[in-house]
């Protein structure tokens, strides 16, 4: 039977008084070796997850085309809502109206910048100074609900009046179109709402959404005043939807809006403008498919 070095585990020479590979001396006692040494894996400890932030929010969306937003808080977290959004809250839950600023300077150009997004012109702030609450925000008509999340460098367009809610880490501005044809035929108008910061947007549309994730230069052709929102890295403009014949008895207008990737983009089935059409056209008003949409080649669809 070979043997094998109690040291290193090489194979011994028969008759050998010392180890050829490392030179320990070997003794009669050492006795004949069952084999090299057994191989002893490496010790593993696998990651610990971090521990989720006790100022992680908690939110649930629920409904169909009537959706309600349910926000839990506890004590430290707050969350900013435009005005008149909120269902319900708990009694824990406490309310302030104020601007958004440091200096008087701030608070009236945050003020301003809203007042021409088409929100209010205070935001509703909601903290939980103790325990735990929970508050409930919904939109103004059928439509959807859609959590947006803002991170560093990645800020989100929306079209006017569609803010919900957010964190107060997550910064409400303005952004303008940057083409005077985008602005005057987009469906958007010139001003969008913009999101930068890094925490989670509420915003809200009509119908249903659809959500697409545009790959570099893909581009995608929609109705004016469908647009819901989009990541700033998405290209946002216009073109001609076909000839005059389509333009006014097509019903789409003379333009579609176009938007060219890469980034994400939220669409929306029903638009503000349409509801009110066919809730018009039930109470007695008269659109006709063919004339009535020469007015839509100049109005916007928002």
């Amino acid at each position: 039977m070979a043997k094998f070095c109690s040291s290193c585990g090489a194979a011994l020479t028969p008759g050998a008084a010392a180890c050829a590979a490392c030179g320990a001396a070997l003794t009669a006692s050492a006795g004949p070796a069952a084999g090299p040494p057994p191989y002893t894996p490496p010790s593993y400890t696998p990651p610990v997850a971090a521990a989720p932030s006790a100022l992680s929010m908690e939110y649930k969306i629920e409904g169909d085309n009537l959706q309600i937003l349910r926000v839990k808080l506890r004590p430290g977290m707050e969350v900013y809502a435009e005005a008149g959004k909120m269902v319900y809250k708990t009694p824990s839950i406490h309310m302030e109206s104020k601007m958004i600023g440091q200096s008087l300077g701030e608070k009236l150009l945050g003020a301003l910048k809203r007042k021409v997004a088409g929100e209010s012109l205070f935001t509703t702030h909601f903290t939980c100074p103790s325990g735990q609450g929970e508050i409930g925000f919904a939109g103004d008509y059928p439509g959807r609900l859609q959590a947006i999340t803002i991170s560093p460098g990645r800020a989100f367009l929306a079209q006017r009046d569609s803010f919900i809610c957010a964190e107060n880490s997550v910064a409400f501005s303005i952004a303008f179109q940057r083409k005077l044809g985008t602005g005057f035929f987009g469906g958007e108008g010139f001003i969008l709402e913009k999101f930068t910061g890094s925490g989670t947007v509420f915003i809200h549309g009509g119908g249903d959404f659809v959500v697409f994730d545009l790959a570099p230069g893909e581009m995608l052709q929609v109705d004016t005043g469908c647009i819901v929102g989009f990541e700033e890295t998405v290209d946002y403009d216009i073109q001609f939807a076909g000839g005059i014949k389509t333009a006014l008895f097509g019903g789409e207008g003379l333009f579609l809006a176009t938007l060219r990737g890469p980034g994400r983009a939220i669409i929306q089935t029903l638009t503000l403008a349409k509801l009110r059409r066919e809730l018009g056209a039930m109470t007695g008003g008269n659109e006709q498919a063919g004339l009535g949409s020469i007015g839509k080649i100049f109005g916007s669809d928002d």
